[in-house]
C-alpha cells in the first residue's frame, strides 16, 4: 500500500522511499494530478561513471529523462512550473565535454511539449577544480564551476513574481537613491534613460539569471545529523539557497512543491522553511535516512 512507502512526514510534507517512475505511476501520482505548483529537481547527472545514486548513461539517459516529461506535465497545475538543474558531463578519457546533458534537456522539453521560460546558471565560485586530470594534472582545461538550470512550463505565462526574490541594492544604487541625481539621456546602445527611471525605490534589485551560490557549508543540520548517525552524505546535494530562490519566485505559501529525485531533500527542507507543502521521492535508503536530519527539529517520526 502507498502508506508503506512513506519514510517520514513533517507538518507540511512527505518523503517517499522508492523510484519516482513507480511512485508517480501509482495511486500517489494519480491523487496529485493537476495539483502540483512546482516540480523542482536535480536528476542524476549523465556521468561516465556509475554512482550510488543511480545515474543512467548514454542514450539510455536521454530516454529515461524524457519519459518523465508527460508524467510531470500531468501533475502540474495549468500555470505550474518545472525547474531542472543539470550539471556538465565529460567524455570518457578525453578532455572534451559531452553534450548529453543538453540533449537530455532538449528531449525532455520536446517530449513534454513545454515552453522554455528561461535558462539559469548556478555558479559556485568555491567549487574544487575538476575534472582533475585535465585541470590539475595536465593543466589543459579550467575548472568546471557551474550547473545549468532550465525553467519550463506547459504555458508561456506560468505563475511567477520576481518581487519575491529581490536582492539587496548595491552601495552605488543606495547612493543614487539618496542623492536623487542621475545622468539621464541617450546611451551608446541607443536606449534613452529618463530622469526618474532609476530613482524609484523598489525595495531591492531584480536578480539576474546567474545565481552565485558557494555551497561550502560543512556544519549545517544535515551534515551534523549524518555524522551523528554515521550516515553517508549525498555527493551531489542541491544548495538550499537554490531551492529557496525558485520556490519563492514561482510559488506562494500553501502551494505544493514536488522533488521526484530528492537526494538529501534540499527541496523539501526549503519548502518547509517557506511554508509550502511538499512531496519528495528518493530510492536510496541511506540518503532518505540522512535527509531526515534536515527536519530533526520538527519531523513527526524518525
Amino acid at each position: 500500500m502507498a502508506s508503506s512507502l512513506i519514510a517520514y512526514k513533517t507538518r507540511l510534507g512527505t518523503m517517499y522511499q522508492g523510484h519516482a517512475e513507480n511512485i508517480l505511476a501509482s495511486a500517489i501520482g494519480k491523487r496529485h494530478e493537476e495539483k502540483v505548483h512546482l516540480i523542482l529537481t536535480s536528476p542524476p547527472f549523465p556521468l561516465n561513471r556509475k554512482k550510488k545514486y543511480g545515474n543512467h548513461q548514454g542514450t539510455d539517459y536521454l530516454q529515461w529523462l524524457a519519459n518523465f516529461a508527460p508524467i510531470f506535465r500531468n501533475l502540474l497545475k495549468k500555470n505550474g512550473s518545472i525547474v531542472v538543474e543539470m550539471g556538465n558531463a565529460w567524455e570518457s578519457s578525453k578532455p572534451v565535454m559531452s553534450t548529453l546533458a543538453l540533449e537530455a534537456l532538449i528531449d525532455f522539453r520536446r517530449t513534454g511539449n513545454l515552453f522554455l521560460c528561461q535558462q539559469f546558471i548556478c555558479y559556485n565560485p568555491a567549487r574544487l577544480p575538476s575534472p582533475a586530470q585535465w585541470v590539475n594534472v595536465e593543466r589543459i582545461r579550467v575548472k568546471d564551476a557551474f550547473t545549468h538550470i532550465w525553467w519550463m512550463s506547459p504555458t508561456s505565462r506560468p505563475k511567477a513574481n520576481n518581487r519575491r526574490v529581490l536582492k539587496q541594492y548595491s552601495p552605488a544604487m543606495l547612493k543614487l537613491l539618496t542623492s536623487k541625481k542621475y545622468n539621464a539621456g541617450k546611451r551608446p546602445s541607443e536606449h534613452t534613460i529618463g530622469k526618474t527611471s532609476f530613482l524609484k525605490d523598489n525595495k531591492g534589485a531584480i536578480p539576474s539569471n546567474v545565481l552565485t551560490i558557494s555551497n561550502t557549508n560543512s556544519r549545517d543540520d544535515y551534515q551534523k545529523y549524518c555524522r551523528s548517525k554515521r550516515l553517508q552524505f549525498h555527493p551531489a546535494r542541491m544548495p538550499i539557497e537554490l531551492a529557496e530562490f525558485f520556490i519563492k519566485f514561482l510559488t506562494k505559501p500553501g502551494d505544493l512543491v514536488l522533488d521526484p529525485f530528492a537526494g538529501s531533500n534540499s527541496t523539501g527542507a526549503a519548502a518547509e522553511r517557506l511554508g509550502r507543502r511538499w512531496l519528495a521521492i528518493e530510492p536510496e535508503r541511506d540518503y532518505v535516512a540522512g535527509s531526515r536530519g534536515r527536519f530533526s527539529k520538527f519531523v513527526s517520526y524518525l
